[in-house]
């Protein structure tokens, strides 16, 4: 989905990924995760693919390369968080799915009391300015960041990011990452960001 962004957010990504001393390919079909002895062979998979459909092959390819092979997975928003809504499977594999973004404005988010190298030294809350996502959620998932969530006279604290394991693999996801540019204007998020991506890979 172009709004939001993927192949500018995929550059910002790859980018920093390189600096990591990552070589990077950039993809613009699913076609790839049918090859698992191809899979094997990376450290990270980083979704970029708001909604559409994940075939029986490309889910088994995905699922054995991170559950049996130890391949981290590791993205944003709904470049991530909102793909393959007819997927259940994957929606568990990440830990939580895209239910809505009701709200649309400026928000505070806390990082948790978690001990995590994704988060350490990072500012302990920071306003962001974006939508603001509503998931449903693997209650499973090590909670790294939250935002208090208010809609319809009802509150709660809506997980923003985590990590989980899938198998022998590792499994990292920010909520954050609307737009490209946001990285830009939120440096935090973008260090948080990387560093989750570096964790999850093997």
């Amino acid at each position: 989905w172009d709004g939001h962004t993927p192949q500018a957010t995929a550059e910002v990504l790859a980018g920093e990924l390189k600096k990591h001393n990552f070589e990077v390919r950039v993809e613009n079909s699913l076609k790839p995760l049918e090859d698992l002895e191809a899979l094997k062979r990376l450290s990270l998979i980083v979704p970029v693919w708001t909604m559409g459909e994940l075939s029986k092959e490309q889910w088994e390819g995905l699922h054995q390369a991170v559950h049996a092979e130890g391949v981290g997975l590791g993205g944003v928003h709904g470049g991530m968080g909102d793909a393959f809504r007819g997927r259940v499977e994957y929606q568990w594999q990440l830990g939580g799915q895209f239910l809505g973004h009701p709200y649309v404005g400026e928000y505070t988010v806390y990082l948790t009391e978690a001990d995590s190298p994704i988060t350490r030294g990072l500012p302990k809350s920071f306003t962001y300015k974006s939508e603001q996502y509503y998931m449903g959620m693997d209650p499973a998932v090590k909670l790294l960041a939250y935002t208090p969530y208010e809609f319809e006279g009802q509150k709660c604290n809506m997980p923003v990011v985590w990590t989980k394991t899938w198998g022998k693999g590792r499994v990292f996801y920010s909520a954050l990452g609307h737009r490209a540019e946001e990285f830009a204007t939120y440096p935090a998020v973008l260090a948080m960001t990387t560093r989750g991506l570096l964790w999850a890979a093997r």
